[in-house]
């Protein structure tokens, strides 16, 4: 676990302000409501219009008419909907568009008009916000933030939880299309001038780039659909410098027809495709990156992120993010905590990396009560594999899905595609967590009592359950059956134990 990573207090709530985020961008206008913890408020709505603000604008210096008749029913539209959903603010950013647009004033009015207050981001600002973005969702991101809109490209150094060195430069994917019409190497060369220019050449060496930008993350959900990548989550997913070359070379014959046909492919994004690849290739060989690793945080995260205190900045966001979505879905928010200690005494030799993953699980482990109960298993395995978890990787996903899985009654398999992402041993201890998991559950119907009166230990030959004075009712048949179960994967036998030290099994 990150030295960055703080536990978030537990008396988190539900209940927080909703706060709303307009993003007038060079390509696209979104809006997005946030509602949930600080540290990571989920989105409640996202809808966006491509406006494409930036288009035209290296040629004649103005956004189009055309754009601007596009951006205004979407401008009206967003700022009745943030009031409606009554968001206690709304924030409206414009980036390079409308910051290098002579007839710029002429967008910020018409969204004056709807109501709304426009900060115009510099460059300098706006790579800040991405680097932050990235950051609250991979504290311990180390490398380059490279942030691809349609006005303008990004580049951020990010490193020990912090922002360093970052500069912008007036390359967004809506700009590209000139430059390569002037012919063959002509986009490859102003980009080498430019890095180099800054000062950025070869800064990328030996660390991993982070994509930001919706056209890069078309690039991933690509390379996701040819490979048969078992999971279906973008934010994470890592390319090397050949998967690139590859992906350029498929965008050069498919057609936009099979494109389309892409799960969660944005038909918005495929005319930009080619040339956001042509960006990302060219920056693989003048920075140097030796992977690239797509984000779904960025620039609006960021600004989130930018106001928070030190003290929440440094929350662990996988463990906040676990702990609402189970005061959310379970029947006692305090549960998960103390689940988690009763059972951990089994786990001691544990890393703690496994030990978080098990302490997230034991947040979820009330998730799927409402589901039919020969459903529970898959239900858990799916909020584990397809939430919107960050600071997680796939094999975490992995674990966590098993323990849930194995949480619901699922039993000691491993379901496709938790294989595939995961070794078996890794599985097996998850496993196991999904079992003392149970056995808590079961223990205690969920409320707080049963498990401080009780505790798990491991002794030579046994895995003894040992339970305060008064609690001996508390091990009924149910709970017996599922002692021995967790015991038999250990290798011991089930000992239930007073606090005599006698046996009541």
């Amino acid at each position: 676990m990150s030295l960055f990573f703080r536990k978030p207090h537990a008396d988190m709530r539900l209940g927080h302000k909703r706060t709303a985020i307009i993003d007038i961008g060079s390509n696209s206008i979104r809006l997005v409501v946030y509602e949930g913890p600080p540290r990571l408020p989920a989105t409640l709505f996202n809808e966006k219009v491509m406006a494409g603000l930036g288009r035209g604008l290296a040629e004649t210096g103005r956004i189009a008419d055309e754009a601007l008749a596009v951006a205004r029913p979407a401008l009206a539209r967003f700022a009745m909907l943030a009031r409606e959903m009554e968001a206690t603010e709304v924030r409206t950013v414009a980036t390079a568009a409308v910051r290098d647009a002579s007839n710029g004033n002429e967008l910020i009015a018409m969204a004056e008009r709807a109501g709304l207050t426009v900060e115009t981001l510099s460059g300098e600002e706006e790579a800040m916000a991405a680097g932050h973005g990235v950051l609250s969702a991979i504290p311990d991101a180390d490398g380059i933030v490279g942030d691809l809109g349609g006005g303008s490209l990004e580049l951020v150094r990010v490193h020990n939880g912090t922002i360093h060195e970052r500069v912008s430069f007036p390359l967004g994917v809506l700009r590209i299309g000139a430059l390569r019409e002037q012919g063959k190497g002509v986009l490859d060369r102003n980009i080498a001038q430019r890095l180099r220019d800054a000062g950025w050449t070869g800064r990328g060496i030996g660390l991993p780039l982070y994509l930001v930008g919706g056209s890069w993350r078309a690039l991933a959900r690509l390379d996701m659909h040819q490979t048969g990548y078992p999971l279906p989550v973008i934010h994470g997913y890592t390319m090397g410098a050949d998967t690139v070359a590859r992906i350029i070379r498929t965008l050069g014959h498919i057609s936009k027809g099979k494109l389309r046909a892409i799960p969660n492919l944005s038909s918005g994004r495929i005319p930009t495709m080619r040339d956001a690849a042509s960006v990302l290739s060219s920056l693989i060989r003048h920075l140097g990156p030796e992977q690239v690793v797509a984000s779904a945080y960025g620039l609006r995260e960021g600004l989130l992120f930018q106001r928070l205190d030190l003290d929440t900045q440094r929350q662990d966001p996988l463990i906040v993010a676990a702990r609402a979505e189970g005061q959310r879905l379970g029947r006692f928010p305090e549960h998960g905590d103390l689940l988690d200690r009763w059972i951990a005494p089994l786990f001691a030799d544990e890393s703690e990396a496994l030990a978080r993953l098990r302490h997230a699980a034991c947040l979820l482990a009330d998730v799927a009560w409402l589901a039919n109960p020969d459903f529970r298993a898959e239900r858990g395995l799916e909020v584990a594999l397809h939430g919107n978890w960050v600071a997680i990787d796939a094999y975490g996903r992995a674990l966590l899905a098993q323990a849930l899985f194995t949480r619901f009654g699922g039993g000691t398999e491993s379901p496709d595609p938790l294989v595939r992402l995961a070794d078996p041993d890794a599985l097996e201890t998850a496993m196991r967590w999904g079992l003392a998991m149970r056995l808590g559950q079961r223990l205690s119907g969920g409320v707080a009592s049963p498990l401080t009166c009780s505790a798990l230990a491991k002794s030579p030959g046994a895995l003894e359950l040992r339970l305060d004075d008064g609690a001996g009712d508390l091990y009924g048949e149910a709970v017996e059956r599922r002692h021995r179960a967790l015991a038999a994967v250990f290798g011991l036998t089930a000992a239930c134990v007073g606090s005599d030290g006698l046996s009541r099994s």
